[in-house]
Formats: structure tokens, C-alpha cells, sequence
């Protein structure tokens, strides 16, 4: 039961995220919502690994995350005016 509450909650702020980055006025604010966004999916995907008891949600929530830090980087140097 309390698994389902932690659930609902995450995927509020997942929404807040996402309509944070529809409505973001610069795109900086853009990157971080998305940023914010996908931080909070890889809790999600860890939440469910426990929940579900499987390895293979929380290998693929490394992944993800270490995916996300170098588009993070990319999308900084590109806002910033640096070279890919």
C-alpha cells in the first residue's frame, strides 16, 4: 500500500516537471525541468525494483542516469555557445 502512495506521488512530480518544461520561459529553465524530470523517473524506476524485487530496474536506472548526466553536459556546453 505505502508502495502505491510513493507511486502517485512520484508521478506528480513528474507531471510538475514536464508542464515546468512546456511552459519554461528560457530555455534553461527548459533544461533543468527536463533534468528534474529525469531524476526523478530514475527514483521511479528504482522504487519499482524494490518493489518488484528485480535487479534489472535499478542496472537500468544506472544507465539511465549516466546516460542523462552527458546529455545534461551536452545541452549545457550547447546553451553556454561551447563546441560538441
Amino acid at each position: 500500500m505505502i508502495g502505491i502512495i510513493y507511486l502517485v506521488v512520484i508521478g506528480c512530480g513528474v507531471v510538475l516537471c514536464f508542464l515546468r518544461m512546456l511552459k519554461g520561459p528560457t530555455a534553461p529553465d527548459r533544461a533543468v525541468a527536463l533534468d528534474t524530470a529525469v531524476t526523478v523517473t530514475t527514483a521511479l524506476l528504482v522504487l519499482i525494483g524494490f518493489m518488484l524485487r528485480r535487479q534489472v530496474y535499478l542496472d537500468v536506472s544506472l544507465v539511465y542516469a549516466l546516460l542523462t548526466f552527458v546529455g545534461s553536459v551536452a545541452i549545457a556546453r550547447y546553451l553556454e555557445g561551447g563546441n560538441l
